[in-house]
């Protein structure tokens, strides 16, 4: 199948895709990005499919993939994104491991949390633990220690990343955390969301907490000259369906800490794009009086489908994702088509649409079947 670019085409860079789309103007082609699962990406090199290095960090044994391998996935994909960096405030510096054996490890991570992981694949760690249980844990321990700690930032990095992804013209931006994940990691889902009802001020100040480093390390990042083009900020906010919290408690706690993070973007020339899980129909209202400049990404089994969406807030609202990775792991390519096409349509409608899965390229997704989805977006993705 050919996928040459008609001549009658201008070809744009990446930032003028990217821009284009985020703001609903006239572009050539859908811009694309993707997060995989790391078996997903080891998985493809055990094939043969890709090349590249390992994580640092390996275990003997371990066959874990680094940075390369995701590159190297990217680099088929024709990705417009580069990230910059990962800001994650955090009380603890690296993991510290109690016990292990042969499969798992129990590690202390930098939140204070106890938990135990697979070593040789991924999935969802066994929490077993939290050190900050209490308002008081948190107000002589926690609170001190994040603010000791700061924000860890490797600035000369971001800069070389920075000037190279320049160089490529790529859309460039900058990811960390917002506050109600970092509050979910520091006490854990069930003390979290009883603070909500019994103590929110105590909730709040954590959340705050979180997002002045976080503004003050993006701030480090401009004032050594780096001029991204967006803020990306994740917090997972709900379950399959609905938020983990009413719109009414969501507007009162946490909503003025989300509209922070993106009016720090936009003061400094950057677009707003928010990741969160989870079924977010009932605050998409709230995210537009945010200023939220997109969502990603909007996941297919949490009731998130951008046929109804686009309609409804494609004038306002450019949506980043929703490809069902159940689909992409079933390897049916008859199914897998009218998922892509349906929802290309109805997001180019808008011309406020951006590719990627509604997660991450799951482990039993085929190489092929990825190569699919890639001829798929030149089938089906051009304006």
């Amino acid at each position: 199948m050919s996928t040459a670019i008609p001549n009658s085409r201008k070809r744009m860079t990446c930032r003028q895709r990217v821009n284009a789309a985020l703001e609903g103007r006239d572009h050539d082609r859908v811009p694309r990005h993707e997060s995989f699962w790391r078996d997903t990406l080891v998985r493809w090199r055990r094939e043969g499919h890709l090349a590249g290095g390992l994580a640092e960090d390996q275990l003997p044994g371990d066959e874990l993939a680094g940075d390369e391998l995701r590159g190297a996935a990217l680099e088929l994909l024709q990705s417009d994104f580069a990230g910059l960096c990962w800001i994650w405030p955090r009380p603890f510096g690296g993991d510290v491991v109690l016990e292990e054996d042969a499969e798992t490890r129990v590690v202390r991570d930098g939140h204070g949390k106890t938990v135990r992981l697979w070593k040789h694949r991924m999935g969802t760690p066994e929490h077993l633990g939290f050190g900050c249980t209490c308002r008081a844990d948190w107000e002589t321990t926690y609170k001190p220690l994040l603010l000791k700690a700061g924000v860890r930032l490797d600035v000369e990095d971001i800069v070389r990343r920075a000037r190279q992804a320049d160089e490529r013209g790529q859309w460039t931006f900058l990811a960390g955390i917002e506050g109600f994940e970092a509050t979910r990691a520091l006490l854990g889902d069930e003390i979290s969301l009883m603070a909500m009802c019994e103590d929110p001020d105590w909730l709040r100040d954590v959340a705050d907490t979180v997002v002045d480093l976080s503004i003050q390390g993006y701030q480090r990042i401009l004032d050594a000259g780096v001029r991204p083009d967006g803020l990306w900020t994740y917090g997972d906010m709900a379950y399959n369906h609905a938020t983990m919290c009413s719109p009414a408690m969501y507007k009162e706690l946490l909503w003025p800490g989300h509209k922070r993070l993106a009016d720090f973007a936009h003061r400094n020339g950057m677009k707003f794009i928010f990741h969160t899980d989870g079924d977010v129909n009932g605050v998409l209202d709230l995210y537009l009086a945010a200023g939220f400049d997109c969502l990603q990404p909007l996941e297919a089994k949490a009731n998130m489908d951008i046929r109804n969406l686009c309609p409804r807030y494609g004038d306002r609202l450019t949506f980043f994702g929703n490809i069902d990775v159940m689909v992409m792991a079933a390897n049916d390519r008859e199914r897998l088509e009218h998922e892509v096409r349906t929802k290309l349509a109805a997001g180019m409608a808008t011309k406020r649409y951006i590719y990627h899965s509604d997660h991450s390229v799951p482990p039993g997704c085929d190489f092929a079947t990825w190569k699919f989805v890639i001829e798929l977006l030149d089938r089906y993705g051009w304006y």
